[in-house]
């Protein structure tokens, strides 16, 4: 004989979060915002489950926290790549699931919702994550439960729910926050000249005149730069946008041929104009040329091993060339700066002379706003003004 279900669960406000919700079995199921279109389909699909005697989200129960962090970021491995590389999207999605799997990994992710997932964000805090990354690290892990959503791993009322969870504001919350980037002062530039490779320091004032980012500057290959007109045009191989379907082009005028030429007269091939293997060798045979002391015999007769371990490369990574600079910003004795920061001296020297617009052209930008956050606002022209009419 067939029974009658239960009286059908009631559509319902969840107050702290503003998300509408059915309680079955003593578990709070939610559907979304309270009183949406979105909430009602919800609604009546898990109404129909539960007139129909079926289970709700059959294996979705089961599966625990750990495990769900585990398969997403074997996908987010898979995902995220740039020519054939992991991207560092990777190891920021690892942080923040890491910190989630050592309060929650245990539990089944059937009972997480936005009160555990704000208090990962407070133990975020307690251990002095800047604001910027914590609202990230919180949408990471958001992502992760869409994900799960799209695999039938997760309830879609857990991924509904946690998206209420909205993100931590500026003077609003104990969160440390982080100032902006800034240009780096010249005096700090030129004194790490004495420090770098000619080859560094001809990617610096490469940046400086063209507003490269530091990846940009480093797979720059004779093969990418058109230098058919009297303004050269550098198509890097990849670039920050490129997942978005956006074309770069580089501009490089005289002051940037003027830097380029010496090494793409040395050049071979089509291959990286800025190669640290080429600088290891001025660097080898300086230090020959140095020596004091007479070579031993067996130091004569010492070849170089035909496949070591470590051995310079053909181009520069982002790292190599951001760890040159911070060693010789140390040996020059001077606060620590990195390339990323030359893009903004590059932005603002641009503003001054060509404006906003200009900038962002130059910058590749897709709006002024991102342009904005790069250059620096030219008050030496306010107070001018205000000198001789304020």
């Amino acid at each position: 004989v067939a029974h009658m279900p239960r009286k059908p669960p009631k559509y319902m406000l969840h107050k702290p979060s503003g998300q509408a919700r059915v309680r079955i079995g003593g578990r709070d199921i939610y559907l979304g915002p309270y009183d949406s279109t979105e909430s009602y389909e919800q609604y009546d699909a898990v109404l129909a489950k539960f007139l129909t005697g079926r289970q709700l989200n059959e294996g979705a129960s089961a599966v625990s926290i750990s495990r769900l962090c585990l398969n997403y970021v074997a996908f987010a491995k898979g995902y995220y790549r740039k020519d054939g590389q992991q991207t560092a999207e990777v190891c920021c999605i690892q942080m923040a699931l890491k910190l989630l799997i050592s309060i929650y990994g245990s539990e089944k992710i059937s009972g997480f919702g936005p009160l555990k997932l704000k208090a990962v964000r407070e133990e975020m805090i307690r251990r002095n994550w800047a604001r910027k990354t914590i609202n990230k690290s919180v949408q990471r892990i958001v992502r992760m439960l869409r994900w799960g959503t799209e695999n039938e791993c997760v309830d879609p009322s857990v991924y509904q729910a946690c998206r209420a969870v909205t993100g931590l504001r500026r003077g609003r919350c104990e969160a440390r926050e982080t100032g902006p980037v800034q240009p780096v002062p010249k005096a700090e530039i030129d004194a790490v000249e004495l420090f770098v490779s000619r080859q560094v320091w001809a990617m610096i004032q490469l940046q400086l005149c063209t507003g490269m980012r530091p990846g940009e500057v480093c797979i720059l290959r004779a093969r990418d730069l058109d230098r058919s007109g009297d303004v050269w045009t550098f198509i890097p191989q990849t670039h920050k946008t490129a997942h978005h379907g956006r074309q770069r082009l580089i501009f490089i005028g005289p002051r940037g041929q003027e830097i380029l030429q010496p090494y793409l007269a040395s050049l071979k091939d089509d291959g990286y104009v800025f190669r640290p293997d080429a600088a290891e060798k001025v660097r080898n045979q300086l230090r020959k040329s140095q020596r004091q002391s007479p070579m031993t015999p067996s130091q004569a007769k010492r070849k170089p091993k035909a496949t070591p371990k470590k051995s310079a490369g053909e181009h520069y990574l982002r790292t190599s060339y951001t760890r040159a600079i911070t060693r010789a910003c140390k040996l020059a004795k001077v606060n620590e700066w990195a390339p990323n920061q030359l893009r903004h001296n590059a932005a603002t020297e641009l503003r001054k002379k060509h404006g906003l617009e200009g900038t962002r052209t130059v910058l590749g930008h897709s709006t002024t706003d991102m342009t904005e956050i790069y250059a620096e606002i030219d008050f030496e022209t306010a107070r001018k003004i205000m000198r001789s009419s304020g």
